[in-house]
């Protein structure tokens, strides 16, 4: 297991759903710019991870949750934008756990989780 912090997760984590997100939306067919960023924002901000989160809460493993539960219960000096602090700490956790799949090299879930996502 990846005995990475749960802030170190979020920080690739956040990257890695970023582009996954845009390469679905690419795939889907989507061209112009200004209508891929405002579609990608619905997934990648603050809001859109809790929500994206809620969607495969209930598939996680107890594993996944644990590594959601580092990410989230974390200790930042950062501060919520545009979200509430709840909402935030969702976020991070969300990140984490997308770090943890990538960096475990474990693609087939993270894919998974990301379609479940996305439809």
């Amino acid at each position: 297991m990846t005995q990475h912090n749960g802030l170190t997760l979020a920080y690739i984590g956040d990257a890695v759903y970023e582009i996954m997100v845009r390469e679905n939306l690419l795939k889907s067919g989507l061209t112009k710019v200004d209508h891929l960023h405002s579609e990608a924002i619905k997934f990648t901000s603050a809001e859109g991870q809790a929500i994206s989160f809620d969607k495969i809460e209930n598939i996680l493993t107890e594993e996944e949750l644990s590594i959601f539960k580092r990410g989230r219960n974390s200790k930042t000096e950062r501060k919520a934008r545009n979200a509430s602090l709840a909402t935030y700490k969702k976020a991070t956790g969300f990140e984490s756990l997308i770090g943890y799949l990538y960096l475990e090299k474990l693609d087939n879930r993270l894919v998974e989780l990301v379609a479940i996502i996305m439809n």
